[in-house]
């Protein structure tokens, strides 16, 4: 069997990167851009980097800021009849995963009418052509949704995520700047920052994982692990090296997928709105202790990249616990909850537990799993 790997045809790294975004849009034949950008980012002045450098330059473009943390159907279709409005012919993506997951959601419709029924996309979606051309401007250091082939859609109706895997939708440029996230506040950089690691843990033992996604992920533990404490703090160090980290986390997991962290993550996204890094976060520990039996000796790994010492003479239930020990020290540090009890209401148990087990990433778990080891897993946690 063939391993494919799928990656922007550009990225940009490094501080001031946003101004090469003209460039792009003007090389390759753009006349109005689409501006995906949530309500918050234009409130903090944030899209306004990126809109100054576009009136500088003379680009046409429109805002548009119809977008939930957790973007809904309502969300897409909305960005879709606003697009076709304005007459744009590219998109260009600045924020979060839910700014990225929007714009990727309105490109493949546009390009793919026949999709125009959001839900139709849920799964690996039979699309015939790549989505109207997307340059990715994250502003958080967490989803990497600037490099992934994956957005999640949020069904209001139905309480649910659903999660969308296309190569049709992967940004054609990444422009990953530093300076962009630097006006991200403590709580949010350090939820962004362990759904990061939590891509690069769950991609490396995820079933589909192979040498050069492993290569990647071991490398954006690494990073991260000694990034992400300082970039709570707001020290330029600790941001370039997580804005480096997630992007090179999503260079893997995307191209392998995740597990039942994620899974379990968006039914708690989908009832309750949780934060999805905090959701991972919490999750993390916990996923990691039921899945050790069927990740060989990869925690090994993971405990040297944290930065554990003495790894080597350890036995295997050693490292494997110096793995898990180091995530939960992690997500100590930089002031993520221990559980879900003040999440997680015991009667939503079975909905959480049987959506988890629906979710498209559960099939990559490394350890098969059931709705009721799900549900246990919950409870533990609470």
């Amino acid at each position: 069997m063939a391993n494919r790997i799928v990656l922007n045809e550009t990225s940009y790294h490094g501080a001031g990167a946003i101004r090469e975004i003209p460039a792009e849009i003007k090389a390759r034949g753009f006349q109005k851009a689409f501006v995906c950008s949530d309500p918050d980012l234009i409130r903090f002045g944030v899209t306004k980097k990126v809109t100054d450098i576009l009136d500088e330059a003379g680009v046409d473009y429109e805002v548009y800021s119809d977008i939930k943390p957790n973007p809904t159907i309502e969300n897409v279709q909305a960005g879709v009849a606003a697009f076709q409005a304005f007459g744009a012919d590219c998109l260009i993506a600045i924020g979060g995963g839910s700014s990225m997951d929007t714009a990727k959601a309105v490109g493949i419709i546009v390009t793919n009418p026949e999709f125009g029924d959001v839900r139709s996309l849920e799964g690996v979606a039979p699309t015939k052509n790549p989505c109207v051309p997307i340059i990715a401007v994250p502003t958080t250091a967490g989803t990497a949704a600037e490099v992934t082939i994956n957005y999640v859609i949020t069904d209001v109706e139905k309480k649910r995520k659903f999660v969308c895997v296309d190569t049709h939708d992967i940004p054609v440029v990444a422009v990953v700047d530093p300076d962009m996230m630097a006006s991200m506040p403590a709580g949010l950089t350090a939820a962004t920052g362990m759904d990061a690691l939590t891509h690069a843990i769950e991609g490396y033992i995820t079933k589909g994982a192979w040498e050069m996604t492993d290569m990647f992920h071991l490398k954006a533990i690494e990073i991260i692990s000694r990034s992400l404490r300082d970039a709570v703090e707001n020290k330029p160090e600790g941001r370039d090296g997580m804005a480096l980290g997630q992007y090179v986390a999503g260079m893997g997991f995307s191209n392998v997928g995740l597990g039942i962290v994620h899974s379990m993550a968006h039914s708690l996204g989908a009832v309750y709105d949780t934060p999805h890094g905090v959701a991972n976060a919490i999750l993390l520990p916990t996923v990691m202790e039921y899945n050790a039996p069927c990740t060989g000796d990869k925690y090994k790994y993971i405990a040297q990249a944290m930065g554990v010492e003495g790894v080597e003479g350890m036995s295997q239930e050693q490292y494997r616990k110096a793995a898990v020990d180091a995530v939960k020290k992690l997500s100590m540090d930089v002031g993520i909850p221990a559980d879900l009890k003040t999440i997680v209401k015991e009667e939503d148990l079975d909905f959480l537990s049987e959506s988890a087990f629906a979710d498209a990433c559960r099939p990559g778990n490394p350890r098969d799993t059931s709705v009721g080891e799900i549900k246990a897993l919950y409870q533990a946690l609470l």
